[in-house]
Order: C-alpha cells, then sequence, then structure tokens
C-alpha cells in the first residue's frame, strides 16, 4: 500500500465538528475543574482557601491572555472568560475553542499547583453586550449563594458530623437561620473576604511606565497593558455596572 494511499484513507476517519461561533456573537469560554471536589477535599483547607484561589486566578490570567479575552471572571472551580465579536482565533471554531481553552487551564493550573489537574470547557453564546452583562449577573449569583451553605456545611463538618448529618441539618434552612448559625460560632458572614463571596474579575488597564530614550538621552514615558485582579467587586447593579463599561469599551 502507497503511504499517499494510506494517509488518504486515514484522514478520511478523522472526526470532527466544523461548527463555528456565529459571526458578530458575543462569546463566553467557561471551564470548570473536572472532578474538583475530591481533588481539594486532601489538599486545601475548607470551605475556602487562598492557596487554591491564587492558582485559579493564575489560570485566569493565562486564558484571558491566550484568549485575548476582554473580561475574566473566576469563583470556586470555574472561570469565564469573555471574547467580543471580533474575536477570530482558531476560526471561530467551537471545538478548537473548547479543547484549546481546557488545555490552556489545565497546563496553567498544573504547572503553578506542581500535579496534575482536568479542566472541561464549554462555549456560551449571545447576541449583544446586556446578554453578556446578564451572563456575567448569572455567574456572581452563583458566588453569592455558594459559599454561606458552604461555610455552613464545613462548620459543622468541623464540629464533628457527617456529611448526612450536616447536611440534613441545613436542608430547608433560610438565610437568616445559616447566617445566625455561623454567628453563634463566632462567624460573622458579612465580614468573610469578598473574594469568597462575590469572586474575583480580571481585566486588561493600561498604565504609565518611565522610561530613558537612549538615543536623544531624555526620561520618557510609554503606555503598557496589563492584567488588572479585583477581589473586591461590586454586587448587583454595581457590577452589572462595572463589567458593562469594560466589555462596551470596545
Amino acid at each position: 500500500m502507497r503511504l499517499k494511499d494510506l494517509e488518504t484513507r486515514m484522514r478520511a476517519r478523522e472526526w470532527f465538528h466544523s461548527l463555528a461561533l456565529v459571526p458578530g456573537a458575543w462569546t463566553v469560554v467557561r471551564v470548570d475543574g473536572r472532578g474538583f471536589s475530591s481533588y481539594t477535599a486532601e489538599r486545601f483547607e475548607k470551605p475556602f482557601d487562598r492557596r487554591f484561589s491564587d492558582l485559579m486566578v493564575g489560570a485566569a490570567e493565562v486564558l484571558l491572555t491566550e484568549l485575548g479575552g476582554r473580561y475574566a471572571y473566576t469563583e470556586s472551580d470555574e472561570i469565564s472568560v469573555v471574547l467580543d465579536p471580533a474575536f477570530d482565533l482558531f476560526g471561530r471554531e467551537v471545538e478548537k475553542l473548547v479543547s484549546l481553552s481546557a488545555s490552556i487551564a489545565t497546563a496553567a493550573f498544573t504547572h503553578a499547583a506542581g500535579e496534575p489537574a482536568c479542566f472541561d470547557s464549554r462555549v456560551w453564546i449571545g447576541t449583544g453586550a446586556e446578554d453578556v452583562i446578564d451572563y456575567l449577573s448569572w455567574r456572581q449569583a452563583d458566588a453569592a449563594r455558594c459559599p454561606l451553605n458552604g461555610w455552613c456545611y464545613w462548620t459543622l463538618r468541623k464540629e464533628g458530623k457527617s456529611h448526612r448529618q450536616a447536611t440534613r441539618a441545613l436542608e430547608g434552612t433560610r438565610v437568616s437561620a445559616k447566617n445566625e448559625m455561623l454567628y453563634a460560632r463566632g462567624v460573622n458572614f458579612n465580614e468573610v473576604p469578598a473574594w469568597q463571596r462575590r469572586g474575583v474579575g480580571l481585566w486588561w488597564e493600561t498604565y504609565e511606565k518611565a522610561g530613558r530614550d537612549p538615543v536623544r538621552g531624555v526620561d520618557v514615558t510609554a503606555t503598557r497593558r496589563r492584567i488588572r485582579v479585583d477581589r473586591e467587586l461590586p454586587m448587583k447593579a454595581e457590577y452589572r455596572e462595572l463589567v458593562g463599561s469594560l466589555i462596551c469599551d470596545i
């Protein structure tokens, strides 16, 4: 069998989808840690560990850079990266975007953590900037809901209750009762670090860097870009206003 014939036959069996992002659409790529409940169980403090958050922020920075995104948001074990309508990497192929974003996050996190971890990825598509703002508000709402449950659950677990006992104790419990439970144990949930309750935002900002022109022998300033990491995000209407100003500045 000739090599060329073999190659033709093998390539005919390569299977991929040619689906591409809708032209002019806003896109959000979201990566999630695969099996992170068990991965983090014995490696990090519960319910939150700043070391784990730093690893997620680091992976978000790499994704934001490699994908040329406008804004990234991370909470828990997920990262969302906003891509504006002009995004054209990989020919806007969905399969390529999903596979590469997952591999980028996996590589960045694994390298920083010093041990293997794995992410999967999905694509969300919006018809306008307002859709993207709604999406980010949705993810922050999730970030605001989960921490209270997490703090209550792990507080009970650390008191000796089993998974089943802690879960049953919290079933049907109102938000006010959960806050009171924590307060009785010395935890004021409103004073828990904002990044635990609101997530972390990342975006590009410009700054002036001082330097010297060796040819002319004069001091000069140059405009540079860097990623800003915000662990004190506002909530609700103020958050919508913030992300709107960031993603709409195109």
